[in-house]
């Protein structure tokens, strides 16, 4: 389908607009950023709040498992199948693209987008679900990647991050979609926390979350738009799918059309003004798109690669032994050698130590922290006798 344009209109005006810097500013200002610890992390001309953000983000350790954590299709030995590491980058360009034609704060918009899955499991959503299953089961409450995604960058390795960036990341569920969005009012810290802890014990609540900032809803659809085609582009490739399994006619069905034209249509209809939309067409063509992708894809991905039968029994294995293992004290258990140990050693000065956490959580933070290869392979390790029907698709494989 035709690529579409923004309006010659538009085009004039954010043209004049740019060269006498008459635009509306409705971008977050940096002066406003704030941390948990004002004392420390000051910015400077060169190194601003959330630029401070993003390299916080890049050097904390579980930043580098991004690499091999399925996206959709697990059990894949294919390095042109998408890893969250390349979803994470999509989203940051996707969202700073948008956020610059908007005169937003492109240095938010990248902290948020680059920090917004560090806390998602391995094996797509089938491994979030299986494990909200098991959290749920023990304590009542919810796993929920979005929160546990500050939960890491938070608590378990406490970065300092400012209250924007997090807000963010907790907000950008991208499995919930707006046609409008206007920014939530959020007065601080106490009342983030707050929010956190609800969205744990209510499901419901927590999908309902906004942003504080319109950067934070430029990451949300965009969220969106880099997984909507690009989901359907490994489709094509693991040949579970074709092109013509996906046409719609108001957004195109391939990857670079359905980033071109839903960019497109914000940046109409968001251009000087104080929230992120989509006209009603667009919105309708996204959310159709959406559910396509889960009849065809996301449904078909998990059953191909057989993850009820294989992933979900060893989930609740691992789960079960450390966690009886922790109640043993067992100190030779990969829980304290691999996860207990290895977090005391990265965080700076915690004013509660990480093996005083609740022994449930401490489970979940060791799981949702595991690529999909660390998984099977820890499985192995704990039970050597174990028979999963675990198969991976080989690259020569039909």
């Amino acid at each position: 389908m035709p690529k579409h344009e923004l309006s010659n209109e538009l085009v004039k005006r954010m043209e004049l607009e740019n060269q006498n810097s008459s635009f509306e500013k409705f971008g977050f200002e940096d002066s406003a950023a704030y941390r948990r610890d004002t004392t420390v992390d000051k910015s400077n001309i060169w190194r601003t709040p959330f630029v401070r953000d993003s390299d916080k983000i890049l050097h904390c350790p579980f930043y580098s498992r991004y690499a091999d954590k399925t996206q959709v299709y697990s059990l894949w030995k294919n390095d042109d199948i998408t890893r969250r590491f390349l979803h994470v980058q999509l989203v940051s360009r996707i969202a700073r693209t948008i956020g610059g034609a908007l005169h937003l704060n492109q240095e938010l918009i990248e902290s948020i987008a680059l920090g917004h899955d560090i806390g998602h499991p391995a094996f797509a959503h089938s491994g979030e679900k299986y494990l909200d299953e098991l959290y749920r089961k023990h304590t009542g409450r919810h796993f929920l990647h979005n929160i546990h995604s500050v939960r890491v960058l938070d608590k378990i390795y406490p970065c300092n991050l400012t209250l924007q960036t997090l807000d963010g990341i907790a907000a950008h569920n991208g499995e919930i979609e707006l046609c409008e969005y206007y920014p939530a009012k959020l007065s601080g810290f106490e009342e983030f926390d707050k929010i956190m802890e609800k969205c744990c014990e209510d499901k419901a609540f927590a999908n309902k979350i906004a942003p504080s900032t319109l950067e934070g809803a430029v990451v949300k659809i965009s969220d969106i738009i880099a997984y909507l085609g690009k989901d359907r582009q490994d489709a094509i490739m693991s040949k579970t799918a074709t092109e013509n399994d996906f046409y719609n006619e108001d957004i195109g069905s391939i990857n670079a059309e359905i980033i071109n034209n839903l960019m497109v249509n914000i940046i109409e209809n968001s251009y000087g003004k104080p929230y992120i939309k989509m006209d009603e067409k667009h919105f309708e063509a996204l959310r159709q798109s959406k559910k396509d992708n889960y009849i065809k894809i996301y449904n078909h991905a998990a059953a191909d690669a057989r993850l009820d039968i294989t992933v979900k029994p060893m989930m609740a294995d691992i789960y079960g032994q450390l966690l009886e293992d922790l109640r043993l004290g067992k100190t030779n258990s990969p829980i304290y050698t691999k996860h207990i140990n290895y977090v005391k050693n990265l965080r700076n000065s915690p004013k509660t130590p990480y093996e005083k956490t609740e022994p449930n959580q401490i489970i979940v933070d060791f799981i949702a922290s595991m690529t999909d290869d660390y998984f099977i392979e820890l499985h192995k390790y704990m039970f050597p006798n174990a028979d999963y029907p675990v198969v991976y698709r080989g690259y020569f494989d039909d």
